[in-house]
């Protein structure tokens, strides 16, 4: 495991790593991320469904997973998070909150400041709440895709993550929609439930809906407004 202590080094691993990996199946660059960092790294999941964490937990099973939970889940999220802790009994759960609870928020802003300024909800529900938890660790691991939209479209497998200083690893950033959902059916991996009635980018309730058939999964999101990333990986 290698000795990283400043963000010089771990921005030098990164490009590095961007380079050799450039390739990598994920299994090989999960088995890069445990041998680099070891304990220091953690896994983001929205608890859409559980392929970062079950590839993850074939490496090393007793990883960190990083859940925002803003406060404004689907129940079938909330539920899916509580089945991947019982599937993967060593996996620990990291709770990402905002310092402020739903009623807290609404009190100082005023009520569904999602609906009037979208990009300031995320900001506090999730930006915030992400930085704090990632500020612990070295490297994390995400379940972006470049197929997921157009601004994804050249997400490398490592890179340096300098908004959050520290690197940012995205295993399955190749992978097609054909290749993830077969890797699903193979595996039996957990799925949330509202993926199968159309729900095929999941968030926060009151900024989720059906995709149409045939529609960018992310069309979902933020519909009838300009927004299309939460601020997390862009």
């Amino acid at each position: 495991m290698t000795a990283v202590t400043s963000e010089e080094d771990l921005k030098a691993l990164a490009h590095k790593a961007s380079e050799e990996l450039a390739d990598a199946t994920a299994l090989e660059a999960l088995e890069w991320t445990v041998g680099t960092f070891g304990d220091d790294f953690i896994v983001a999941s929205n608890m859409q469904d559980a392929v970062l964490i079950d590839l993850a937990t074939r490496v090393k099973s007793d990883v960190d997973v990083l859940f925002l939970e803003t406060g404004y889940h689907f129940a079938e999220t909330i539920g899916t998070r509580d089945a991947v802790a019982t599937v993967y009994p060593d996996v620990r759960i990291v709770n990402a909150q905002a310092e402020q609870s739903v009623a807290e928020q609404d009190a100082e802003y005023g009520p569904k400041l999602h609906e009037r300024d979208p990009n300031q909800c995320c900001f506090l529900r999730k930006v915030v709440p992400l930085r704090k938890t990632l500020s612990n660790y070295s490297a994390w691991v995400t379940g972006v895709r470049r197929v997921d939209a157009p601004t994804r479209a050249n997400t490398p497998i490592v890179t340096w993550d300098d908004r959050n200083g520290l690197v940012k690893v995205n295993p399955i950033a190749p992978w097609t929609d054909e290749e993830f959902r077969a890797y699903i059916e193979e595996h039996g991996i957990l799925e949330n439930p509202l993926v199968s009635e159309g729900y095929l980018s999941i968030g926060c309730a009151p900024c989720t809906a059906k995709v149409a058939p045939g529609a960018d999964p992310r069309s979902g999101r933020w519909a009838g407004k300009s927004k299309t990333e939460c601020g997390l990986h862009g």
